[in-house]
């Protein structure tokens, strides 16, 4: 039997989930050689293999990482500003590229990233949303796809987060946050988004500076006339809470709560609530990569979501910012039919 391929990565950004990344690739996912790490920040990419017990080359320079012979693959982690850049260079080195969410800062930039794919061909991107490979997410796609419920009628979504960075602002709260349920829902139901409003009802006192509006509602309509509501709250203050139903025709489906002992003790019965959304979704993140390494060491390109699956979210997002500056004003969306480029592709993993 021909040895498997061993998949050369170099990582570009080593922040937290960067950092996440690093490990999982490292010692989660087989046939990898993280061969190169870069940060901008001198010396952070030293010191995060040395606290890992790792071996790889080190940048300061994303460029120098991206044309680096021995680099095949290029897993971009940095700050969302630098995403488009990094992105237009690997590709532009024609290397498979995986780029955490948000693809970009604005439907323009997207675009310009979709177009650069299409001049090599194929598919050589996938886009960080983690969420399509948790196989509770996955259930759902399929009960729906199946007519379970019959045709979906409404969403009833929550996204709340304990607490956030001192410095995160509602822009954050949208673009790294409800960005999530904004690609997500228009792949559960098969459906393009109309329309979207966002509302900011009374703010908790909680609230880290003045730059933020929280907690927040995000309404979406789509063209079928679906109604999605999406509570967001980025400090909620008791923990990490997820919850999506769809409702149908014919009934309902519910998003299971990530299964944790119940404890019965001094006449209470309890469960705990997650604090963070790394141990609500680390097997989706694991499935993931698994995915798209699966698939490009192979020299395929990869299936999970794309370029344009990024652009629709970035274009959702900036609606989203301007109905919120607008006081809730309904915010129109039109996106153009999905190029054929990307029709193609199987979007659910096991």
């Amino acid at each position: 039997m021909a040895e498997a391929h061993v998949t050369k990565v170099g990582i570009v950004g080593i922040g937290f989930i960067g950092s996440d990344h690093l490990h999982r690739l490292t010692k989660t996912v087989a046939n990898v050689d993280v061969t190169a790490v870069c940060d901008i920040v001198p010396g952070k990419a030293q010191k995060e293999l040395d606290r890992q017990g790792l071996q790889a080359k080190t940048y300061d320079d994303y460029h120098d990482l991206v044309n680096d012979p021995n680099v095949e693959v290029v897993v971009c982690t940095a700050d969302n500003e630098a995403h488009y850049e990094i992105v237009m260079a690997a590709l532009k080195a024609g290397k498979f590229t995986f780029c955490e969410k948000p693809l970009a800062l604005d439907a323009k930039q997207c675009m310009d990233i979709i177009n650069s794919e299409k001049k090599l061909g194929r598919r050589m991107l996938q886009v960080g949303f983690m969420r399509h490979y948790a196989p509770e997410y996955v259930q759902m796609k399929k009960m729906i796809d199946d007519g379970v419920i019959g045709k979906p009628l409404m969403m009833d979504q929550r996204h709340y987060n304990q607490t956030q960075p001192e410095e995160y602002d509602t822009a954050h709260s949208i673009i790294e946050t409800a960005i999530h349920e904004i690609d997500l829902d228009h792949w559960l139901v098969n459906d393009t988004y109309a329309n979207i409003r966002v509302f900011s009802p009374k703010q908790t006192r909680h609230a880290q500076n003045a730059k933020i509006k929280d907690p927040q509602i995000v309404m979406i309509e789509t063209k079928t006339g679906i109604n999605i509501i999406n509570e967001v709250f980025v400090r909620c203050q008791y923990g990490y809470d997820i919850k999506c139903d769809v409702i149908g025709e014919e009934g309902v489906l519910e998003l299971p709560t990530v299964p944790q002992v119940a404890t019965r003790l001094n006449a209470q019965y309890s469960t705990a609530i997650l604090t963070d959304w790394k141990a609500r979704f680390e097997s989706a993140y694991d499935i993931e990569f698994r995915d798209f390494i699966g698939h490009v060491s192979k020299n395929e390109s990869p299936v999970g979501p794309s370029s344009w699956d990024g652009y629709i979210a970035a274009v959702t997002a900036d609606a989203a910012l301007k109905s919120l500056a607008e006081d809730g004003a309904k915010q129109d969306l039109d996106f153009p039919e999905t190029p054929a480029f990307y029709q193609d592709d199987a979007k659910v993993a096991e």
